[in-house]
């Protein structure tokens, strides 16, 4: 985890399959929960730990509780989180069957139909010495120790601003119908001793624009981008990604192969989608992108997805909790963009790892229209 002190900072820590152990990630979370002196918010899609990480992260927290910190935990209530069943196994939990064992103040945020699929921790929010924990990966054992995931860590009181006025919104209403309207923001950080300057964005409230700003980022590309995506189905990203693809711009990265296989699959029943699966193709053959080959989705299985949401765009880093779909859009999702050549090169460095990582078993994507074997996909990966 690179750091570079305390007030208007960013850092960051990177996660790979079967790099570190959960235990190593569990003790760093405490370790910034430890931090806070007035407020800890919570706002996680996915959150359930085996014991021995559970011990750590929930010890940090009761810990912070009983000091006198305000503890909240807003979890998303969907189905796919609820109505799982519940197992003799001490890891097998869903998250409001986990949640519902702590003894801490928790609200099930309802998305109807959508997800409140954040992935963010506020401390102090609004103080001076606020700090913002965000990016791809959930608190979970598999997201800790089975996939690749980042985390990077704002100490803004600015951003933190926006943060806090989102978790608030989930948090009054219960829902996430009209949260992300007018949070957006943009605060000055420093990350390598340069600035970098970072732009929020939350959804549903502005989702369209989000996904619009991600296409115009790319549109704008000169040189590189370098992409570790579990999926990219948005039209707007994927016709910006062509364009690339014609200006000869370099495209480079990872993606995840199972779960592009079920996309794949679900394109082709749709006949205003079917060109997406040449288009997805040609920019996989472009790029020689990567596919890595995780484990079909389902109860019980092993988790372990390339579940990274992250687009390198020359100096421009694109992260957070939204995946490149259309229907995220629609969830509560947020959106970082911080413009940082030093930080746009630790990102560039990560995809590299991680893409060389699978290449020697990189799964093809062939472009062509057929049906591919059926793969479930996750509950969260939305088209």
């Amino acid at each position: 985890m690179s750091d570079d002190g305390r007030g208007n900072t960013i850092s960051t820590l990177f996660l790979c399959s079967e790099c570190q152990s959960t235990t190593d990630v569990a003790h760093r979370l405490a370790r910034f929960l430890r931090q806070a002196q007035h407020t800890i918010d919570i706002a996680a899609y996915s959150f359930s730990l085996c014991p021995e990480s559970r011990d750590i992260v929930i010890g940090a927290l009761e810990e912070q509780a009983a000091a006198g910190v305000r503890v909240r935990i807003g979890y998303d209530a969907g189905t796919q989180q609820s109505g799982m069943p519940y197992h003799q196994d001490p890891c097998d939990f869903s998250t409001g069957q986990f949640i519902a064992g702590l003894r801490l103040h928790t609200r099930p945020i309802e998305g109807y139909r959508a997800l409140m699929h954040h992935k963010y921790i506020i401390l102090d929010g609004n103080t001076d010495g606020a700090q913002v924990w965000t990016g791809s990966t959930n608190l979970t054992d598999e997201s800790w120790e089975l996939q690749e995931n980042n985390i990077i860590v704002l100490q803004s009181r600015e951003l933190s601003e926006y943060y806090q006025q989102d978790f608030d919104e989930l948090w009054q209403d219960g829902d996430i119908v009209s949260s992300g309207i007018m949070d957006s923001g943009e605060a000055t950080l420093q990350y390598g001793g340069k600035p970098a300057y970072a732009l929020v964005n939350f959804s549903p409230g502005e989702g369209d624009w989000i996904d619009e700003s991600i296409a115009n980022v790319l549109e704008r590309a000169q040189e590189r981008v370098s992409i570790a995506a579990v999926v990219i189905t948005s039209t707007r990203i994927l016709r910006a990604l062509q364009g690339l693809v014609r200006r000869g711009v370099t495209i480079e990265g990872i993606y995840d192969w199972s779960q592009m296989e079920g996309v794949r699959y679900q394109w082709r029943g749709v006949e205003q989608n079917r060109w997406k699966i040449p288009a997805f193709g040609e920019i996989v053959k472009y790029g020689n992108l990567v596919g890595k080959s995780s484990t079909p989705w389902a109860p019980g299985s092993r988790h372990d997805y390339m579940h990274n949401k992250v687009m390198v765009v020359d100096d421009t880093v694109l992260t957070g909790s939204y995946n490149f779909s259309r229907h995220a859009q629609k969830n509560a999702e947020n959106s970082l963009m911080i413009t940082s050549a030093p930080l746009a090169e630790t990102y560039r460095k990560y995809v590299t790892r991680i893409t060389e990582m699978y290449r020697a078993t990189s799964q093809p994507f062939t472009g062509r229209e057929e049906a591919p074997p059926k793969v479930k996909e996750a509950p969260e990966t939305t088209r």
